[in-house]
């Protein structure tokens, strides 16, 4: 991600925030192509979203943002990583919806362990997965900040570490916790 416009992007959300809507047309095109590289990212190398366009999942994500009125972001990190989860979200209900026996069920199953190269057994049920990220969430928010910005956005660790303003370091204990935490939690 290019953090030289952070500054920027804090000072036009703070500024959009408070109101003025010329700083939102400002402050798209500072985000959008970071964004954007993030879901391509994520649609390139998770498979089982071959449906779903780069530019589709953006565009979800900012309409999503732009929607919540209550929303406060404070800074690019902030920003991204709400991003994040909401990419996340959006992922998750698109896996579930193509699971459901109305959409197909059995038939196209996608082989969601392998989509999300989380270290999770095979057959692991999605809704157990998205329970096992939120009690992760509630235990330890970072750890499970990291597995979004990980599986979900596609960050690198030096990356994820900019964006939660920790050090490397932190985020790769961060990151072997958290998938030792999944691999039990999801195991029985």
């Amino acid at each position: 991600m290019e953090h030289s416009d952070g500054d920027n992007v804090t000072q036009l959300l703070q500024r959009w925030q408070a109101g003025e809507s010329a700083a939102l047309d400002r402050l798209l095109p500072l985000v959008y192509a970071d964004l954007r590289r993030i879901a391509a990212a994520q649609l390139r190398h998770k498979s089982g979203h071959t449906t779903l366009q780069t530019t589709a999942l953006v565009h979800d994500v900012l309409l999503r943002l732009l929607e919540r009125p209550g929303l406060q972001l404070h800074d690019s990190a902030h920003l991204f990583n709400a991003a994040a989860r909401m990419m996340r979200q959006r992922l998750v209900s698109r896996l579930r919806t193509s699971m459901s026996g109305k959409h197909g069920g059995g038939w196209r199953r996608d082989d969601f362990a392998q989509a999300l190269d989380l270290p999770i057994p095979e057959h692991t049920d999605l809704a157990e997965l998205d329970q096992a990220l939120g009690e992760l969430e509630a235990a330890e928010p970072r750890m499970a900040q990291v597995v979004e910005l990980r599986y979900f956005v596609g960050l690198e660790m030096a990356e994820i570490a900019a964006s939660l303003g920790v050090t490397r370091r932190t985020v790769q204990r961060d990151w072997a916790t958290a998938q030792a935490w999944l691999r039990s939690r999801l195991a029985g």
